[in-house]
């Protein structure tokens, strides 16, 4: 049984994490005026990297990393491919669409673990998957072919990619005993350094020093990487698993919202529709844990 001071803080660390992360679409969407969005990606990533060993090496974890091979693999799905494809979907998508197509994570994740590790979807989750579906189509909106088709194609990309990778690194946990600090510094710094070489092969502009430019690195690196990351282990080792999972609903909702005020990204209204549904579905999702565990409590 939680204390309520503990119980307390781990929500208003939810919060203040939930916020980092939705704010931080309009401010990777802003960026790109000044810098290609490969190159952002690379500086970011390899920030990101040193500030996580940092904290780890402040946190006293082990700094050996364990199967450097799986986290090779793992680094270059999460942080390399994903971070590229959102960065890139920014360029011609909105924050906040791009935001919610992202987050249809958990419904190419369903299949891909009943596919490679055996766990099987259930009851609501066909639901949800099918609720999504729908809401995914209205936010895609092929039979009028407005928007940008490559922008929502990288979007549902970056979704897919963070899928795969989640069951890559369950099958790692599964496999070896990993401190998730360290596990999530190596990935990352392995990750950032694919992007190094990707930015330097691809032709690009010269980057424009501007202070938002540098404020947003700034922002990426301290407090999107490396606070959000140490809220988010604070939350799970505070607050159950699924109430945690519900930190999801927030974090693309936050993006939309700030893309709606700061860049006047205001949605259509099959695009609001849509983005109601997956939420709706992601609702579904988060809350059929909790309802599993009340039932056997």
């Amino acid at each position: 049984m939680l204390s309520v001071r503990p119980a307390r803080l781990a929500v208003l660390a939810l919060l203040l994490m939930s916020l980092i992360w939705g704010y931080n679409w309009v401010v990777m969407k802003q960026v790109i005026s000044y810098v290609d969005p490969f190159d952002f990606s690379a500086i970011r990533t390899l920030l990101a990297a040193a500030v996580l060993f940092i904290v780890v090496v402040i946190a006293r974890r082990p700094l050996r990393p364990v199967a450097p091979r799986q986290l090779l693999l793992l680094g270059l799905l999460q942080t390399a491919t994903f971070t590229a494809l959102i960065q890139w979907a920014l360029v011609s998508g909105g924050a906040g669409k791009t935001a919610i197509l992202v987050y249809t994570m958990p419904f190419w994740l369903m299949p891909l673990a009943w596919w490679l590790l055996g766990e099987r979807v259930r009851g609501v989750q066909w639901i949800a998957t099918a609720v999504a579906a729908f809401g995914l189509l209205l936010i895609l909106d092929p039979w009028s072919m407005t928007g940008s088709v490559m922008g929502n194609v990288l979007a549902v990309g970056g979704g897919l990619t963070w899928a795969l990778s989640t069951v890559v690194a369950k099958r790692m946990r599964r496999d070896h005993d990993f401190d998730l600090l360290s596990m999530t510094a190596w990935q990352m710094l392995f990750g950032a350094l694919a992007l190094c070489v990707v930015a330097l092969l691809v032709p690009s502009r010269p980057i424009d020093p501007t202070p938002y430019f540098f404020g947003a690195l700034f922002f990426n690196a301290v407090f999107a990487t490396g606070l959000a990351w140490l809220l988010w282990l604070y939350v799970l080792q505070k607050l159950p698993a699924g109430v945690a999972g519900l930190s999801a609903l927030g974090i693309p909702l936050i993006g939309a919202l700030a893309g709606w005020i700061e860049l006047g990204e205001r949605p259509s209204t099959n695009e609001f529709s849509g983005m109601a549904l997956i939420v709706v579905a992601l609702a579904l999702t988060s809350l059929w844990p909790l309802l599993q565990a009340r039932r056997k409590a």
